[in-house]
């Protein structure tokens, strides 16, 4: 989703400059850590929030990545090997966004960002999509600000901003949930407009999906039949809970020939349980991204 750029003002560019400035001392106050700043974390909607006092934005279906001023990591630590070409011009100050493509290309997005050699052609079907700070002090409303006037001046092709809206009330999220959905992404996400920037979860930032998803390590395979004869029927996940658990729906015909690996982590999403407890019409949706 693109950004929306918002109004210039005459402070724009002092309040940018000014931020720069702030944003160096911090990296020079950093350098020897060898780490980049923790991530902000989100909980699950839940409740009778009031809508209007949130940002809200499409939850991209992409790998979440952090900029330190100087290179992208990814959510564990692990550096991520960008070609010089698509960080070039970058902003040196702490970003944290989602490396994207397009609704349902997160495969080939992973596949990308995973690689050891990075190819410059791959990157460039890929953009930054910037939806917060980490080194503002401010709240998310001045951070919303920051970020507008941040990519307005970075003009950088791979470097956008999610778009960010206030809406009025539950009747208008559920709208734009559905609208977003029917498009192919996700789901939304809620970000309180005086939420001021901290690592761990956080119950100013909320995740809201039409299903629920979960995680699990792959045990072992059940043996498919029928048209997948010879292929993986289905996934034995062992849940956090110690339950096993089959899940053989949304498994494509190359998962199913090179499945997850045993030991992996892998996420899949489900509607309510079962009167036994176990999470229902679960379909797996991808390894999770370290």
């Amino acid at each position: 989703m693109h950004a929306t750029p918002a109004p210039s003002s005459p402070l724009s560019g002092r309040w940018v400059r000014a931020f720069l400035m702030l944003a160096a001392l911090w990296l020079a106050a950093t350098a020897d850590a060898g780490n980049a700043p923790g991530l902000m974390l989100a909980s699950r909607f839940q409740g009778q929030p009031d809508i209007a006092a949130y940002w809200v934005s499409e939850k991209l279906d992409g790998v979440r990545a952090r900029w330190d001023g100087r290179r992208l990591w990814t959510r564990s630590g692990q550096p991520i090997r960008a070609p010089a070409s698509f960080t070039r011009g970058w902003p040196p100050m702490p970003m944290d966004g989602e490396l994207w493509m397009a609704r349902g290309r997160f495969a080939r997005t992973s596949g990308i960002v995973r690689s050891v050699e990075p190819d410059a052609a791959d990157w460039s079907r890929l953009r930054f999509m910037l939806f917060d700070l980490p080194g503002h002090p401010g709240p998310f409303d001045d951070r919303v600000r920051a970020m507008r006037d941040l990519v307005a001046s970075a003009a950088h092709v791979h470097l956008q901003m999610i778009e960010q809206r206030r809406l009025p009330d539950r009747a208008a999220l559920d709208a734009l949930l559905r609208d977003v959905v029917e498009a192919g992404g996700e789901g939304l996400m809620l970000h309180h407009g005086q939420a001021r920037y901290r690592d761990g979860r956080s119950d100013a930032l909320l995740k809201l999906k039409p299903f629920d998803d979960a995680e699990g390590t792959v045990v072992d395979y059940t043996h498919g039949r029928g048209k997948y004869r010879g292929l993986v029927g289905a996934l034995v996940l062992r849940l956090d809970n110690g339950r096993l658990l089959r899940v053989g729906s949304g498994l494509a015909d190359a998962d199913r020939r090179t499945p997850p690996p045993l030991g992996s982590r892998v996420t899949f999403r489900y509607s309510g349980h079962t009167a036994t407890g176990l999470p229902r019409f679960a379909r797996y949706l991808r390894v999770r991204e370290e």
